[in-house]
C-alpha cells in the first residue's frame, strides 16, 4: 500500500481494506526501522495510537473531518502544547511548548494524526541538515548525501514513507529545497496565508510555514486545511481561502508561463537543464504559453538575503539568554557571564555566525550601508515580481543549482552551501507563493527538483501547473 498516498488510502479505509490505526503501527515500524535516517526528535506513539482510534470511529460513523486519516509531521520549530519545541538546539533541549501552533490546532481539528516533531537544522539556519544539534539527517535515496535543509526531518519522513506529509517552515528555500533533494512535493505559500503564530521565530518577515507531501493533491489538502486569517498573527492575513483541489484539473491551456534567463545560466547542471526542459515541453504540449522573462536584480538575492535575515535572526535570538528561555550555564557570577556562557554552550557554530552577521549589520556605522541598502534591494526584487507577473501567470525555474551533495562537503564553505539556496530565496524577499515538484533524477539517481512561483495568494496555479508537471 502506498502509505504517502493520501487520497488512495482514503479510497482503502471506504473499501474497509485497512484502518487508520493498522496503517499507524504500520508507520511506527518503519520509523524504527529507518531510525538511522535521524528524520524524527520524537515520535508520538501512545497519543496517535488514540487519536487513530478516534479517527477510525468517526470515519465510521460519517462524521469525520476533512484530513480525517492524514498522518502529518511536525518539525520541531513550531509548537506543540506539553511537547519539546527544541529547534533543533542544546539551547531549547529541555523546553516544554505551552501551547499549540494554530497550524497544529487546525490539523487536530481537521482529524488529521500527528505522528511526531522532525529534525531540522538549528534554529531552521542551515541548507543540509547538518547543523543540529541531535546529528544530521540521512537522505533516503543514499544516505551519504544530504536531504537539504533547514527542514530536512520532514522531507525525509515524506520521501522515506514514515508519515504521508510534513509541515515545514521556509525562510529562503527551507521546504522546496529539501524537497527537491528529496523528491518529494514541498510548498512555500504566500507571506501571511498560513499563520506563524506559534512558529519560532528565525527571521520574522521571511518565515512561513509550509508543507510536504508526495503529491501535490496531499500537499494541497493540508495547505486548505491550515491556510486562513488568524488573529493571533498580526502579519495573517484576511485574503479569502479557495479550494485548491478545485485547481488540480489536469487543464493549462493558456496559462503563461515565464522562464526567467537569470536563472537558466552556463551554472546550472545540465542534468538538471535538461530535465526541467523536457517538462517545459510536456507543458506547451497541454496548452500552455511559455517564454523567456528578466527578473534583472537577481544577482543581487543571495547577498540581500544574508543581510537581511541575519539581522533579524540577532534580534529574534536575543531572548534566548538563559534567563528568560534556554538553557542556563551553572555556576557564573554575573549576568554578562550568564548571557556568554549560556549562549556560547546553547547554540551551534553556524547559529553563532548568523547572529554575530546580523550585529554587525545593524551596528552603528554599518546599518545604512548593508540593512538599509538590503531593503531597498529587496524592494526591487519584489518589483521584478510585479513587472513579471504582468507578463506571465506563473514562473518556472530550477529548485536547485545542483542535486544533493555529500554530508560533509559544504560545511567548511558557508558561501557555497548559501549558493545552494540561490534559486529559492527569491520568493522568500519577494512573500510570494512556490513549489517545488520531482521532475527526473541525474545520473547518480538523485532527485531533481523544478521550482514554480506564483503571483501574491495565487496558490492555485501553480498547484494546476504542478499536477500537470507530476502527472507526466
Amino acid at each position: 500500500m502506498p502509505l504517502n498516498d493520501f487520497a488512495t488510502f482514503r479510497k482503502r479505509i471506504a473499501a474497509g481494506e485497512t484502518t487508520c490505526s493498522k496503517t499507524l503501527e504500520v508507520l511506527l515500524s518503519e520509523i524504527d526501522r529507518k531510525q538511522r535516517l535521524n528524520a524524527f526528535l520524537d515520535v508520538f506513539s501512545e497519543p496517535a495510537r488514540k487519536c487513530s482510534v478516534e479517527v477510525d470511529s468517526k470515519l465510521r460513523r460519517g462524521t469525520a473531518g476533512p484530513l480525517a486519516g492524514m498522518f502529518v509531521a511536525v518539525k520541531d520549530s513550531i509548537a506543540m502544547k506539553d511537547r519539546t519545541l527544541t529547534c533543533g538546539s542544546r539551547m531549547l533541549q529541555s523546553y516544554i511548548s505551552p501551547y499549540d501552533a494554530t497550524v497544529v490546532r487546525r490539523l487536530v481539528d481537521a482529524d488529521a494524526i500527528i505522528i511526531g516533531k522532525t529534525n531540522m537544522d538549528e534554529f531552521a539556519m542551515g541548507s543540509s541538515n547538518e547543523n543540529s544539534a541531535y546529528g544530521p539527517v540521512r537522505n533516503p535515496v543514499d544516505e551519504q548525501v544530504v536531504p537539504g535543509g533547514s527542514s530536512g526531518g520532514s522531507a525525509v519522513a515524506v520521501a522515506a514513507g514514515l508519515s504521508m506529509t510534513a509541515l515545514g517552515t521556509d525562510t529562503g528555500g527551507s521546504v522546496r529545497q529539501p524537497a527537491a533533494m528529496c523528491g518529494v512535493v514541498g510548498l512555500k505559500p504566500t507571506y501571511g496565508r498560513v499563520s506563524r503564530y506559534g512558529l519560532v521565530a528565525f527571521a520574522s518577515s521571511f518565515d512561513q510555514v509550509g508543507v510536504f507531501g508526495s503529491t501535490v493533491y496531499d500537499t494541497a489538502s493540508v495547505l486548505s486545511v491550515i491556510a486562513g486569517h488568524d488573529p493571533s498573527d498580526s502579519t495573517s492575513v484576511s485574503t479569502p481561502v479557495p479550494n485548491y483541489l478545485n485547481s488540480l484539473d489536469g487543464n493549462v491551456r493558456g496559462i503563461r508561463i515565464g522562464l526567467p534567463k537569470e536563472y537558466f545560466t552556463a551554472s546550472l547542471s545540465s542534468e538538471i537543464a535538461g530535465a526541467i526542459s523536457k517538462k517545459v515541453d510536456v507543458l506547451r504540449s497541454n496548452g500552455a504559453l511559455v517564454k523567456e522573462i528578466s527578473l534583472p536584480h537577481t544577482e543581487y538575492t543571495i547577498a540581500a538575503y544574508y543581510v537581511l535575515t541575519t539581522a533579524e535572526a540577532s534580534s529574534n535570538l536575543a531572548r534566548f539568554d538563559g534567563a528568560r528561555y534556554g538553557e542556563r550555564a551553572p555556576g557564573v557570577r554575573d549576568l554578562e557571564e550568564l548571557y556568554v556562557e549560556s549562549r556560547s554552550r546553547g547554540f551551534g557554530r553556524e547559529v553563532k555566525r548568523r547572529i554575530m552577521l546580523g550585529t554587525y549589520v545593524l551596528s552603528a556605522g554599518y546599518y545604512d550601508a548593508y540593512y538599509l541598502q538590503g531593503q531597498k534591494i529587496r524592494r526591487l526584487i519584489r518589483n521584478d515580481f510585479v513587472n513579471a507577473f504582468q507578463e506571465v501567470d506563473c514562473i518556472l525555474t530550477p529548485t536547485s543549482p545542483g542535486t544533493a551533495f555529500r554530508l560533509g562537503e559544504k560545511l567548511s564553505d558557508p558561501l557555497q552551501m548559501y549558493l545552494s539556496d540561490v534559486y529559492t530565496v527569491s520568493a522568500n524577499l519577494a512573500g510570494i507563493p512556490g513549489i517545488s515538484i520531482p521532475c527526473g533524477k541525474d545520473g547518480r539517481g538523485l532527485p531533481i527538483g523544478l521550482q514554480l512561483l506564483g503571483n501574491s495568494f495565487d496558490e492555485q496555479t501553480i498547484f494546476r501547473v504542478g499536477h500537470v508537471v507530476e502527472q507526466s
